[in-house]
């Protein structure tokens, strides 16, 4: 009986994370970075070249093909679809949520461990990257895996987390590259704690395991280079240390990361603040790496939200400190739940009944996605309103989850996180069911991409094309009855022109399809 319901309770703890994990509607990409790397991917298995990243004709040398690697061979497995091409990054959004709660219950304990990856699966940037087809997820997981494997390591009996601890390095530069040194250099003083580890032959054989797929790519790219793919590596690291178009000022992650870790950004603070008195291991996992590595970040020219998803797991289990140090604080319990019981649900509410009156004609949603938006957001507020004084904690942990937890479960079943471009979708699926379209390739004016409207454009086009020709200079390299993709309009327009527009549409613009008769 008893080995019946705790086999429950697992599968429960399984089916909780379907409804804001997985998504099996109609999807679509967004140009940068997701559509440009699953274009990468196209190009591996039209063309079978898995060593060299490509755009068009030309060679990508700032990357790895890491991520584009992944994608192909997702779907050379699963079959040429987009639910396949996302299968990588679900797959490391599940694993970095089963370490969080891992690490939750080695740093505290197996109580109430389920809450620290529920609320991780509830923040705003992790929700939101987890279902982008980047690397940015896989990227912080192998973090999450690293961070899980250096709190696991306890002596140098502990060979396999020394040798994990060894491997996640590698294949972190894999996805990412120079990035990897920054939770390296954040943790220092832990590992200098744990330095006998580095004395193990099981440290060395994981680093070397892990950096298999590098080695194993460059060797194989540098017979096409004239000079060894780690200094075009090193080119696009020192662009992006110097001035550029997301150099941000030093504060710059002391705002966002508040914002992109909505709704537990306070809690998380608090958490964060609350656990410099803790244990030494706890201090240095809790407070200490992740300060360090924010103010790693923030030296960096170059400042983007998603550079800090590889301390989300850190952040969510401080969100659960800060929750449970304002439970059981006389003096703050009271202005903690009159905040949330009260003054949030109103906001909520107030911002819900805005959007319905003033803001949903603006917006160019359909009913589906204003339905789930509106329902999420009130669920969201009635659920925290329900807060009393009088809760347990256990209570208190349960209601606040179900509120983030309904949201982004609509927001998920909306599409709005899956299908972001759905108007270009929906125009594409008209053009690849004209008969003169479905077994013929279409072919891509390259001087068409001259800004980043007409490249984004393009690439979210390219990947809903049914059969993507080559990239041409000019609409004059067409011959008799091939089709292209164009934005020379001069040439069209003329009158002795023989170039016929099949299709042309406000979404696509400023791309045509065009007919050379």
């Amino acid at each position: 009986m008893f080995n019946r319901i705790s086999k429950f309770k697992y599968l429960f703890k399984i089916f909780i994370f379907i409804p804001i994990t997985f998504y099996f509607g109609k999807r679509s990409y967004i140009a940068f970075d997701e559509g440009f790397y699953a274009l990468q991917a196209r190009w591996i298995l039209d063309k079978g070249n898995w060593i060299i990243p490509l755009w068009w004709d030309d060679y990508v040398l700032d990357r790895t093909i890491g991520l584009q690697f992944l994608l192909a061979k997702s779907q050379e497995f699963f079959g040429r679809n987009i639910f396949a091409a996302y299968l990588p990054t679900t797959a490391a959004s599940i694993l970095m949520l089963f370490i969080t709660y891992k690490l939750h219950e080695e740093l505290f304990n197996k109580k109430y461990a389920l809450i620290s990856p529920l609320i991780l699966s509830t923040t705003y940037l992790w929700f939101d990257y987890s279902h982008l087809a980047t690397q940015d997820i896989i990227y912080s997981c192998l973090v999450s895996i690293g961070l899980f494997s250096l709190v696991k390591i306890k002596s140098k009996d502990n060979k396999f987390f020394i040798l994990l601890f060894g491997i996640w390095i590698g294949l972190a530069f894999m996805m990412k590259t120079f990035l990897v040194f920054v939770p390296l250099v954040s943790l220092l003083p832990y590992i200098f704690i744990k330095k006998y580890f580095l004395f193990s032959k099981f440290f060395w054989v994981g680093l070397l395991i892990g950096f298999i797929p590098f080695l194993f790519w460059t060797f194989s790219i540098n017979p096409f280079l004239e000079k060894n793919i780690i200094f075009y590596l090193i080119e696009k690291f020192n662009l992006l240390s110097n001035k550029n178009t997301f150099t941000n000022p030093f504060y710059y992650y002391f705002w966002n990361i508040p914002i992109t870790f909505l709704p537990w950004s306070f809690f998380a603070i608090i958490g964060t603040i609350h656990n410099i008195s803790q244990t030494k291991e706890n201090k240095y996992i809790l407070f200490f790496f992740p300060l360090t590595l924010i103010i790693t970040l923030s030296i960096f020219s170059t400042k983007t939200p998603y550079y800090t998803i590889q301390i989300s797991s850190i952040l969510s289990l401080n969100a659960y400190t800060g929750i449970r140090y304002l439970f059981n604080s006389k003096k703050y319990r009271q202005i903690f739940l009159f905040i949330t019981s009260k003054i949030i649900p109103l906001f909520i509410f107030s911002l819900t009944f805005t959007y319905y009156f003033f803001l949903k004609n603006t917006t160019s949603f359909n009913s589906k996605e204003n339905t789930f938006l509106i329902l999420g957001l009130l669920f969201f507020g009635i659920s925290w309103s329900f807060l009393k004084y009088k809760n347990s904690f256990k209570e208190i942990l349960i209601i606040l989850i179900i509120g983030p937890y309904l949201l982004t479960a609509s927001l998920l079943q909306s599409g709005l996180f899956t299908d972001r471009s759905r108007e270009l979708r929906e125009k594409m699926e008209y053009v690849a069911s004209l008969d003169l379209v479905k077994n013929q390739p279409i072919q891509v004016d390259k001087s068409g991409i001259k800004n980043t409207k007409s490249q984004s454009k393009i690439i979210r086009i390219a990947l809903l094309t049914p059969k993507l020709g080559e990239g041409l200079e000019s609409i004059d390299q067409l011959r008799k009855s091939e089709l292209a993709w164009t934005t020379d309009l001069k040439k069209i327009k003329n009158k002795d022109s023989s170039f016929e527009v099949i299709y042309e549409n406000d979404t696509l613009k400023p791309w045509r399809l065009i007919l050379k008769n």
